[in-house]
């Protein structure tokens, strides 16, 4: 007998100025349902995880892909992670240049390297060996945005992200990046890191997105594990304690959490967070503010 499963995705907490967002939550709803449909067909996690966060680089909505914005340097740097629970294998890649779907990029690493994770230079020349797609005119491809941020939100951020169980009862999380507007070059956030935004295991799927450097200080994706392992919680109290250690160091943000009973968490201190959650039978919801 199958498992059940479950899916969960977020485009980014923190400053969300725009009031109007029905393009990201059709963008959402739609690869909700497009993940459904993989899951029900018995894709594994690994594979749904990627197809979505490309899928949610690709829309130019979020800061994170196609909608990441560049550094003080007028560079693209972007990073992104990739876990699978069943064996904790992971790949990332972070201040990487001149590359579509990051993503791929995190999932070449894990099953091509035997490392977990790659920078810079040596992650780009890792994906040009990898014969992975070029972004041939950053200034033309790329489509900020942030523009509608003040310059004055201190680490404004965004990030997209999926947690996946998928049928076998296996899980699968992944988080992909522009970072913090206007960025030092080679600044690194905590969406790459696995631990801190980033993680899945026999027992959780987390992928966390807000301001990074709180998220690394907390390492508030393992900790979700962490209290469900050492404190018995729930995936829900366990997200909300772990949110609850980083907002107390002064950041804001959130997270999305999936359990091998497929109960989801979403929980966020923030302004907003685009976020949405399918389940076994077609479930839909898709939020972004309370």
């Amino acid at each position: 007998m199958s498992a059940p499963f479950a899916l969960a995705l977020h485009g980014g907490a923190g400053p969300i100025r725009n009031a109007d967002q029905s393009a990201e939550i059709a963008n959402m709803t739609a690869l909700l349902q497009h993940g459904h449909t993989m899951l029900q067909k018995r894709a594994n996690a690994v594979d749904v995880v990627v197809e979505v966060i490309a899928g949610l680089e690709q829309a130019g909505l979020y800061i994170a892909g196609k909608g990441a914005a560049p550094n003080r340097d007028g560079v693209f740097e972007l990073d992104a992670a990739i876990m699978d629970g069943k064996n904790r294998n992971a790949g990332a890649v972070c201040a990487l240049s001149g590359f579509y779907a990051p993503i791929k990029a995190a999932r070449a690493v894990l099953e091509n390297t035997p490392h977990v994770l790659l920078a810079g230079t040596g992650a780009a020349k890792f994906c040009d060996d990898e014969g992975l797609q070029r972004v041939d005119d950053p200034q033309a491809y790329y489509t900020p945005v942030a523009s509608s941020l003040s310059a004055t939100d201190a680490l404004a951020h965004g990030t997209v992200g999926c947690v996946v169980l998928d049928q076998f009862g296996d899980l699968c999380a992944g988080t992909s990046t522009g970072g913090v507007l206007n960025k030092m070059p080679g600044r690194v956030g905590d969406s790459p890191l696995i631990g801190a935004g980033t993680w899945a295991d026999e027992q959780v799927a987390v992928s966390c997105t807000g301001q990074g450097e709180y998220f690394i200080r907390a390492a508030v994706a393992v900790d979700v594990s962490a209290r469900m392992s050492y404190a018995g919680m729930s995936v829900d109290a366990a997200a909300v304690g772990a949110l609850a250690d980083m907002e107390r160091q002064g950041g804001d943000g959130g997270l999305i959490a999936v359990d091998t009973q497929g109960r989801v968490a979403m929980p966020f201190y923030s302004h907003g967070m685009r976020r949405g959650a399918i389940d076994a039978q077609g479930n839909v919801t898709v939020k972004v503010f309370r």
